[in-house]
């Protein structure tokens, strides 16, 4: 079982995260987008972990919808709505909950996932978040029989995977697909701050 302590350490590794990797993801942003990526996201995770402070106490529900909303109204640009959704979504799985399942932490996930996918209207292929999102939730379904810790690591591994995979690929939504085939060659920066909140989580059901 995945208890509340790992998912409050899931959130606070995301803001580290989203901190360390700020540059590198403005960077990538820059190349294909509006270059507020990076500032964006380490905005929302620490608005959003300042908030999440103030309900630790509650449950897993409640703790997720308070990281959506708050990065929904603080995120701007797309992945402010993308994220949020995300976790108002998954939220709903998690409601009046202290613990998760590993099957109900997938579901938790798809159901985020969901959420993206509505809002956004982007497919595989598109180079957008989806490109890791996807693979990682048919990953996380093909092995969910798997011990807690493996079945993540593989979930990081897929992720990083298929941050690698959008570089070759033109994008189809968003800014970057303003650049056309120029947008090729790029490795794109939504679905990378998506592998980094991926392995934040596996870093905090490993206990790290």
């Amino acid at each position: 079982m995945i208890g509340k302590a790992q998912i409050l350490r899931w959130l606070e590794n995301c803001r580290q995260a989203m901190n360390e990797q700020r540059d590198y993801l403005t960077q990538l942003d820059t190349e294909i987008g509006d270059g507020d990526h990076g500032l964006n996201m380490q905005r929302g995770f620490s608005k959003a972990a300042e908030k999440v402070a103030t309900v630790a106490d509650k449950d897993i529900g409640t703790v997720l919808k308070t990281v959506g909303m708050t990065l929904l109204s603080q995120v701007g640009g797309a992945s402010g709505p993308l994220y949020g959704t995300f976790f108002i979504k998954g939220a709903q799985s998690a409601v009046g909950k202290e613990e998760v399942s590993a099957e109900e932490l997938i579901a938790l996930l798809k159901n985020g996932v969901e959420g993206i996918i509505s809002r956004g209207r982007a497919e595989s292929g598109d180079k957008t978040m989806c490109d890791v999102w996807l693979p990682v939730i048919a990953e996380l379904e093909a092995n969910k029989n798997q011990p807690e810790v493996p079945l993540l690591e593989s979930a990081v591994k897929k992720a990083e995977e298929s941050v690698a995979a959008t570089i070759p690929l033109v994008a189809k939504k968003g800014r970057a697909s303003y650049l056309g085939e120029r947008s090729a060659g790029h490795a794109d920066p939504g679905a990378t701050s998506s592998m980094l909140i991926i392995k934040a989580l596996a870093d905090a059901v490993k206990g790290e």
